[in-house]
């Protein structure tokens, strides 16, 4: 490692998404100086520099989702005794779904300064090419990868007003638009951006039922951020009793359990479940 200053330093790289001409000038220059260059994939790392002509003359050590509980002690010893860490992940800005939250709270937390060479971002990309309203966002990263607790997740999202954006990887994408349909109305806009920046960048602009529909037909393939429209605003007004009444016999007819029908109703008019599940049961 180089020499020791006064105060160590940590540094956020945000790495290309695919095409490594988009790296920064000050993302180069922290790679070639930093004593230390904690990793991801160090191969992945390797492949970049080289693309970017940049030697790292500085120790290279992986830091990944496997290992970051044990390492980031390391790393924080390290700047704390003064010297400069660059974290850089696959792509985009760590600790964004990727690794790096435990080293920047770390690094804080002994009052060693932290910093970033800002980047890439695979979420604002996203958002700018879907062509849906992204003056206010949602970033909801990875869905949970159990059916069960996907769709729970994606009913107590079904009300929001803002902008999702979701990454999925391309195994459970189909699924994922199928519950998204389910939850959200098959008619919701929404977009699936793929391999970024890449060879095979394509961007897939349906309403969610159709976008299911394309994506259970062949399973897209690459890095994958979704965006969907947020819910339309509904009116103050409370819908009658009848109404809530028919609702939740619409969706059991459909198949939903009862419990299920009333939670998708009570979002959907943003009512408390509670008072749902009264009128449902105050029936004669």
């Amino acid at each position: 490692m180089g020499e020791m200053s006064e105060l160590g330093r940590l540094v956020l790289l945000g790495a290309p998404l695919g095409n490594p001409a988009d790296a920064s000038a000050r993302f180069r220059e922290v790679l070639a100086t930093a004593d230390v260059v904690a990793a991801e994939d160090t191969r992945r790392l390797t492949r970049l520099a080289r693309d970017l002509d940049v030697s790292i003359p500085g120790r290279i050590v992986s830091y990944f989702e496997g290992n970051e509980e044990r390492r980031t002690p390391e790393l924080v010893e390290v700047l704390t005794a003064g010297y400069t860490v660059a974290l850089v992940t696959d792509g985009g800005m760590p600790s964004v779904s990727d690794p790096g939250y435990r080293l920047v709270r770390g690094a804080l937390d002994a009052g060693v300064p932290v910093t970033a060479a800002p980047g890439p971002s695979a979420v604002t990309t996203a958002l700018a090419l879907s062509g849906l309203p992204c003056d206010r966002f949602c970033f909801e990263g990875f869905l949970p990868r159990t059916p069960g607790a996907r769709r729970s997740r994606l009913r107590a999202l079904a009300a929001e007003e803002r902008t999702l954006v979701f990454f999925e990887a391309p195994h459970r994408i189909a699924g994922a638009l199928a519950d998204l349909a389910a939850a959200f109305g098959a008619d919701r806009p929404a977009a699936l951006c793929r391999e970024l920046t890449k060879t095979y960048e394509e961007v897939v602009r349906r309403p969610l039922g159709a976008l299911a529909d394309w994506a259970a037909e062949g399973e897209p393939r690459g890095e994958i951020t979704l965006v969907v429209a947020g819910a339309p605003q509904r009116p103050a007004q409370r819908p009658d009793d009848d109404t809530l009444r028919a609702a939740v016999a619409e969706r059991e007819a459909a198949g939903r359990s009862r419990r299920d029908a009333i939670t998708e109703v009570a979002t959907e008019y943003a009512l408390r479940r509670r008072d749902v599940y009264t009128v449902i049961h105050a029936q004669p």
